[in-house]
């Protein structure tokens, strides 16, 4: 094979592989901001194993959520849509429940004390992810669409 029909070979199929390459490059960090269908099911069960104790079995928070303890905490808020879980983005709530609360308020500069342990040596992030989705699936639509709108956001945020 001559060099000149090398670089004919080559040159056909750069045009197929150029825009192949981006679309690989750019599809699989894209992945990581989305994961499969929700796991309603699957989440409900980690949320009544893990969650409800603290955030109730009907995701009704403990009474006076909004008035501190004595040692400076909060009541564990709800996450029905009374509470603010709605009011962060994915990414945000997937930190939160891997790590801890305190350690990604410290991390924000956010002055508060928060009660919240964190799962990550428990759970990884798609018994996360189920967890986040069984709670969206209790929110009407419209917060629902909030909640999309601010993770989308948060996405796009450095």
């Amino acid at each position: 094979m001559s060099h000149h029909a090398r670089q004919t070979t080559f040159k056909s199929i750069l045009p197929t592989a150029g825009p192949a390459t981006v679309l690989i490059l750019f599809a699989f960090p894209a992945l990581a901001f989305f994961h499969a269908a929700p796991d309603i099911e699957g989440g409900r069960v980690i949320y009544a194993a893990r969650c409800a104790s603290c955030h109730g079995a009907n995701l009704e928070g403990q009474p006076n959520w909004q008035s501190g303890n004595e040692d400076g905490t909060y009541p564990a808020p709800p996450h029905d849509q009374t509470g603010h879980t709605w009011h962060h983005g994915d990414a945000m709530l997937q930190d939160y429940i891997r790590r801890g609360g305190q350690v990604v308020l410290n991390e924000m500069g956010v002055d508060f004390t928060s009660g919240m342990p964190g799962f990550g040596d428990v759970l990884n992030d798609t018994e996360i992810a189920a967890v986040l989705d069984f709670i969206r699936s209790t929110w009407p639509d419209r917060v629902r669409a909030v909640q999309a709108e601010r993770s989308s956001m948060e996405a796009i945020t450095p």
